[in-house]
């Protein structure tokens, strides 16, 4: 009513999350209340078999990351703190009862689809590495890195047909030891170029070019 000035008889794309959405037709309001008429229509399109595993940055910050990675149609998002990040960030107002599910929804509603993501918490990428499992699954890990990576993204071999986690550093760059971590859990490393990049520009960047190479937008 405020933004779009619809009145009875517009219509307007509506959807259940994680269901079917179809247009709305407005059949009545006044200052308290909306009807709409409302037939469920397209189900729901997959998310892609992607995992954003993303170090926590500053809430703003990670506000736009959720929602641009959520308009990509990433399958889960892994947020984790790190060696070099901030700790109070882990205990934003953005993690508490469940305020960042406005940003999870938000990216759906950009994307006019209905699919959200899963969305988990982990204080340490130890425990986020010892927890997400992708040993056993002949999961495709990545981790993109500036300092001395295996190759660049947009050039490395990416095989189709599997499961991806693709895993970007804070502000301050992963640790000596996180890296040693990550080699040794199966990530292998690769570039955006030569330029530092924010984290939520890596992330849009890093996202672009591998469901890029998959073929997937």
């Amino acid at each position: 009513m405020k933004i779009l000035r619809l009145q009875e008889g517009d219509s307007f794309l509506m959807g259940i999350i994680n269901g079917f959405t179809g247009r709305a037709v407005i059949t009545g309001m006044d200052s308290e209340s909306l009807t709409i008429a409302w037939k469920p229509e397209t189900p729901p399109v997959p998310l892609f078999p992607v995992t954003l595993l993303v170090a926590q940055v500053r809430p703003i910050c990670m506000k736009r990351i959720l929602r641009e990675a959520v308009s990509f149609g990433v399958g889960k998002i892994a947020v984790t703190g790190t060696d070099t990040g901030e700790r109070s960030y882990r205990d934003a107002r953005l993690w508490k009862d469940g305020k960042y599910t406005e940003n999870i929804l938000s990216g759906a509603q950009q994307a006019g689809e209905t699919a959200v993501p899963e969305v988990e918490l982990f204080s340490s990428l130890d425990t986020a590495l010892a927890g997400m499992g992708h040993r056993d699954t002949g999961t495709m890990c990545i981790v993109l890195d500036n300092v001395d990576p295996d190759s660049r993204l947009s050039t490395m071999h990416i095989p189709s047909g599997g499961n991806y986690i693709l895993a970007v550093g804070p502000e301050r760059g992963w640790s000596d030891r996180e890296r040693e971590l990550l080699a040794q859990t199966g990530f292998i490393s690769a570039g955006l170029g030569v330029r530092t990049l924010r984290t939520e520009t890596a992330c849009s960047a890093g996202l672009s070019l591998l469901l890029g190479r998959l073929c997937w937008i």
